[in-house]
């Protein structure tokens, strides 16, 4: 891999996903198939236009099936496949003119609706099923082969990987899934767990929920269960992707929603923050800083939450002026209007900011919805 990418000053080596190594191997051993040579290296395209040749191992062919491995090469993403052998069977089905793809060792099953492949099927989702269709319709055009192709995709360590992933919890059992999209890894890329979120909702979907809570953490999921006595699902931990967590939840179908956050997270959402990572800013003192501000706060108090580094000093400041509750109910009416400039009317949607530790901890506002909403979840 040549490609590069500058992240926090460092210049950091792109990978390639399973869905590559699968799609590599699998031209790789038809590659043999048809030339009766052992092949030490395979060349590639990616979905994303990226050209690559990638070493291949244990190379074997008989007179109708060959298969080789590809070692998983994540670049610099901090990425638990990387290394990781990705193996591909290939047999040549003369009487027939499909490509028959399935999983062999360690690679999962499907046991729930919502994700990429039916219930059922090997999870190799739709991107590598195509790059390895395409390899190798393209190679048996070249060669002037009108047959068909059976191909066996195996990862031996898969199943202890999987323990590691969100498989499990998404009903897919016996090894990892096949993935990417683009067939590159972009390294210290978040992309994956933003896929991983949405995917998560589209199989709450598709269990026939219309209800979901979304969390903002771990904090607001303890907070949830230890103190509002809420049943943690149907739910999802969204991390800092509360864009993709609403968005997905509106693209999926859900009529209500219920957002649960600490106040050092949801107080994003006050400047419309929906993102709230702190690479992508940060503005934390400075909403509740102008929520303060209009609270009533004189410029000593203005002063003091200025100097602040954490939001519970802030509400240390707010609670010892007597400004907390004022300041809470004007970051509140920040909130509820962003939240309603990305929700769709039509959904219910609700929140609970809270704050875990002072004289102040629990809830710091909520909308007023709220209440009703926590009754779907109520233990």
């Amino acid at each position: 891999m040549e490609g590069r990418r500058l992240v926090k000053q460092k210049l950091l080596r792109y990978g390639y996903t399973t869905g590559t190594c699968a799609a590599a191997a699998s031209k790789a051993a038809a590659t043999m198939l048809f030339e009766k040579e052992l092949m030490t290296s395979v060349s590639i395209t990616t979905p994303n236009g990226t050209d690559l040749v990638i070493d291949v191992l244990n190379p074997r062919f008989s007179e109708k099936t060959a298969s080789c491995s590809i070692e998983k090469d994540s670049g610099d993403d901090p990425d638990i496949t990387n290394g990781t052998i990705v193996s591909a069977d290939v047999t040549l089905i003369p009487d027939s003119d499909e490509v028959h793809i399935e999983g062999g060792k360690g690679v999962g099953k499907v046991t729930k609706p919502g994700l990429d492949q039916n219930v059922g099927e090997y999870a190799i989702n739709s991107v590598p099923r195509k790059m390895i269709r395409e390899s190798l319709i393209g190679l048996a055009k070249e060669n002037s082969y009108d047959g068909g192709f059976h191909v066996v995709i195996s990862v031996p360590d898969g199943e202890k990987l999987a323990k590691k992933t969100f498989n499990p919890d998404l009903g897919i059992v016996g090894g990892i899934s096949i993935l990417g999209t683009t067939g590159i890894v972009e390294p210290m890329s978040s992309k994956a767990l933003a896929d991983s979120i949405k995917v998560e909702i589209s199989v709450l979907s598709a269990e026939g929920n219309d209800s979901i809570l979304i969390y903002l953490g771990n904090f607001g999921r303890k907070f949830a269960t230890e103190e509002l006595d809420l049943n943690p699902n149907p739910g999802i931990m969204c991390s800092n992707f509360v864009d993709v967590a609403l968005d997905s939840s509106v693209e999926f179908g859900f009529k209500r929603i219920l957002l649960i956050g600490h106040i050092g997270k949801l107080v994003k959402l006050g400047i419309g923050m929906f993102n709230t990572h702190s690479h992508n800013g940060d503005g934390r003192i400075e909403t509740l800083l102008s929520c303060a501000l209009e609270a009533g706060a004189d410029l000593e108090t203005l002063t003091e939450i200025q100097n602040c580094i954490t939001t519970n000093a802030v509400l240390d400041i707010l609670w010892d002026k007597d400004l907390l509750h004022e300041t809470m109910k004007i970051l509140k009416g920040r909130v509820e209007y962003n939240i309603s400039k990305r929700i769709p009317s039509e959904i219910e949607i609700g929140f609970i900011c809270f704050a875990n530790t002072g004289e102040y901890s629990g809830v710091l506002f909520e909308s007023e919805n709220a209440s009703n909403l926590k009754s779907f979840w109520k233990n």
